[in-house]
């Protein structure tokens, strides 16, 4: 039982540690590389036009994992593959880092799912 809780707690520890790893970025930087998302999703993260995700106080590791989806092909969207071609590892922990710092407008989903009226 002992060694059972105790594989249990290192894997917990991994898992911790390699989101934090993930989790990393500069805001500062983030900000200055994120200058052509501003156009789409506002200066501040919460775009106006409701075709377009809000990205403030998103979870920085889902901002990174989405920008990576769409880098690779996972994701199907002509416009953000062209803006996230250029993008380094660095230059997507930066843009999470900087969109996830930003108080979010959103306080409920009512009007912001697909098909509501």
């Amino acid at each position: 039982m002992n060694r059972a809780l105790t594989l249990i707690s290192f894997g917990a520890i991994l898992a911790f540690a390699s989101t934090q790893s993930m989790a990393s970025g500069n805001i500062e930087a983030g900000k200055n590389k994120a200058a052509t998302c501003f156009a789409c999703h506002g200066t501040d993260g919460n775009a106006v036009d409701p075709q377009y995700p809000r990205l403030a106080g998103q979870y920085n590791v889902y901002l990174q994992q989405v920008l990576h989806e769409y880098k690779d092909g996972h994701r199907n969207n002509a416009i953000m593959k062209g803006f996230v071609a250029t993008l380094s590892e660095q230059d997507i922990e930066d843009v999470a880092a900087y969109f996830s710092s930003l108080p979010t407008k959103l306080d409920t989903l009512n009007g912001h799912i697909q098909g509501d009226k």
